[in-house]
């Protein structure tokens, strides 16, 4: 079995794919120049009807513990579907088949322990951003923090 080409996105990168794909929406033949396989993770797909209109808008909301698979690598077609876990989504991208699916040449749990270690690598790599993330976060609250303080000792002073 091949490995798995999936790339861990954010959430600029998730809506230039989302922009790009609106875009060429009303093309023949849509050329995508971000052509792969992604997943952002944290967020979730959802999607609102306006009433009496054909148009359907796609938003992105930030959802913990959930990831958005995009795969564009026909460079035609960007699909996208929501999944609960990081492995389901890395399935997806890989087979095209949810872990349900019985009509396949191999089990959603054959496929997970024939990719444990490539699944354990983007978790891992998942963990690192998520730690990135969080001593971003800590460090623009402490500068955040400091000037407040010292406006409220020159208005006292």
């Amino acid at each position: 079995m091949s490995e798995i080409r999936a790339q861990l996105i954010n959430i600029d990168q998730a809506h230039a794919l989302l922009k790009e794909q609106h875009s060429q929406a009303n093309e023949f033949f849509p050329e995508l120049t971000l052509t792969g396989q992604y997943i952002l993770p944290d967020y979730r797909l959802t999607r609102k009807r306006e009433a009496f209109k054909i148009r359907r808008h796609t938003f992105l909301k930030k959802h913990y513990k959930s990831y958005v698979a995009f795969d564009s690598e026909n460079g035609q077609t960007l699909w996208m579907r929501n999944f609960s876990s990081l492995t389901q989504a890395l399935f997806w991208l890989q087979t095209g088949l949810k872990p349900g699916d019985t009509d396949s040449q191999f089990s959603f749990k054959e496929w997970h322990d024939s990719h444990a270690d490539e699944i354990e690598g983007y978790k891992e790599q998942l963990r690192s951003l998520h730690k990135d993330a969080v001593a971003k976060k800590k460090a623009t609250e402490s500068h955040a923090h400091k000037p407040k303080a010292k406006a409220k000792a020159k208005k006292h002073g």
